[in-house]
């Protein structure tokens, strides 16, 4: 009896030591601005991709996370199709100091029409968001296949989705896709058209991906591992 009391109470410890040791994400899809239909899809398929990962997955709205307490329980942010100015003053630089200890940011999509009067988070997104055609397929160029998020991918990859274009491009980033704009109708930025990149910025890891509009591109396999790719990279994994 004895020896079943001590297994039943190891096996209830060693529980609530995995429960708090396994690796942490916040996934944040707080609007003040146009708000994605889609959401709720990412939500929903970005934590079951963790989970089969093993790391577990806190969604919120509330950016009150956005303190060294709250911040200290996670080792990267999902910024989900995020717009508009999200942070107060004091969130901002409990952000940028999780950054700055190492720590990863992955933007999907809207994440970079974002805070556009904060340049440091400009900095960190990597571009923002200036205009779309309609949704539509499009020939994107995988022009790095060596990466987690791209390495399932052949050179190129039609692929149906709301197609951004960006301004203030920083220097610096690993492009990992790019857009061939004679595949598809609006684009406006030319032969050189990223749509996702990665690089290590002020002490930490981001990876953005402009893919990521509609609730079918959630559906799709090869978005889904170019995502955790993306996460397990700013993880460093």
């Amino acid at each position: 009896m004895k020896h079943l009391l001590l297994f039943i109470n190891l096996l209830f410890f060693g529980q609530i030591f995995t429960a708090y040791s396994q690796e942490r994400v916040l996934v944040f899809t707080k609007t003040t601005g146009f708000r994605h239909k889609s959401i709720p899809k990412g939500v929903e398929t970005v934590k079951r991709i963790l989970q089969s990962e093993d790391i577990a997955a806190v969604h919120t709205e509330d950016a009150r996370y956005f303190c060294a307490d709250s911040l200290s329980q996670f080792g990267a942010v999902i910024f989900l199709s995020t717009t508009g100015n999200i942070f107060n003053d004091e969130q901002k630089a409990a952000f940028q100091q999780f950054i700055r200890s190492g720590n990863g940011f992955v933007g999907i999509h809207a994440a970079s029409d974002t805070e556009f009067e904060w340049p440091w988070y400009g900095e960190l997104v990597g571009g923002y968001f200036t205009q779309h055609p309609p949704v539509q397929e499009a020939k994107i160029d995988v022009v790095d296949r060596t990466h987690l998020a791209t390495k399932h991918l052949q050179e190129v990859w039609w692929h149906k989705d709301e197609w951004y274009d960006f301004r203030d491009i920083q220097p610096g980033l690993h492009i990992l896709m790019t857009l061939d704009e004679q595949s598809y109708k609006g684009g406006t930025m030319g032969k050189f058209h990223p749509i996702a990149w990665f690089r290590e910025f002020d002490g930490g890891r981001t990876f953005y991906t402009g893919l990521g509009h509609t609730d079918e591109s959630f559906d799709e396999i090869p978005f889904q591992q170019h995502i955790i790719g993306g996460i397990k990279y700013v993880l460093r994994h």
